[in-house]
């Protein structure tokens, strides 16, 4: 296709009175960030790029949590809260928001600060307390400063993992960088 339409430019620059050399076109575009000098020669410009340093960075694009046990079926990880206490949690991809249970609230010293009506999976609607945790973090993945219900189940829920793609295997929970 593309050796057609250099065709039909030659012919039309040529009938125009122009005739032009035109250079073979590059099919295939460089993966990053880069320019193309007077001389046809890729030049890499990432270090220029903010948008390619990130993708290309340290952090990985993958947060990987081993399973430690289910519980009725569905995964429990360990999750870090406010940078020093550590958890097992229910990751609950159908739960909106996280919520610890009062005694890891007591272990945090976590004081309610409010409350939430909201649905359970019976679909009957309770109000529960509510408080702010300072981070919750799962293997290098971390939110910061984020409301969480005090709730009889420790539930991993979406206002931690909505910034991920979820993969659950045998034996570890991923968590994709979108």
């Amino acid at each position: 296709m593309q050796q057609i339409i250099l065709f039909f430019i030659k012919t039309i620059v040529t009938f125009a009175g122009i005739n032009f050399v035109l250079p073979p076109a590059i099919a295939q575009e460089a993966e990053n960030c880069y320019m193309i000098d007077s001389a046809g020669t890729v030049v890499n410009l990432s270090n220029l790029c903010p948008e390619y340093q990130r993708s290309q960075s340290k952090t990985p694009q993958i947060f990987t949590a081993r399973i430690k046990h289910r519980y009725g079926g569905i995964p429990v990880i360990d999750v870090t809260f406010n940078g020093q206490q550590q958890f097992e949690m229910i990751v609950d991809t159908g739960a909106t928001q996280t919520s610890i249970t009062p005694a890891m609230a007591n272990q945090l010293g976590l004081v309610p600060v409010g409350s939430q009506i909201v649905q359970v999976a019976s679909g009957e609607a309770i109000k529960l307390p509510t408080g702010r945790v300072s981070s919750i973090e799962v293997s290098g993945a971390i939110l910061g400063d984020s409301q969480v219900l005090i709730a009889p189940l420790p539930l991993l829920g979406q206002n931690f993992f909505s910034r991920y793609d979820v993969t659950i295997r045998q034996n570890v929970v991923e968590f994709h960088v979108r």
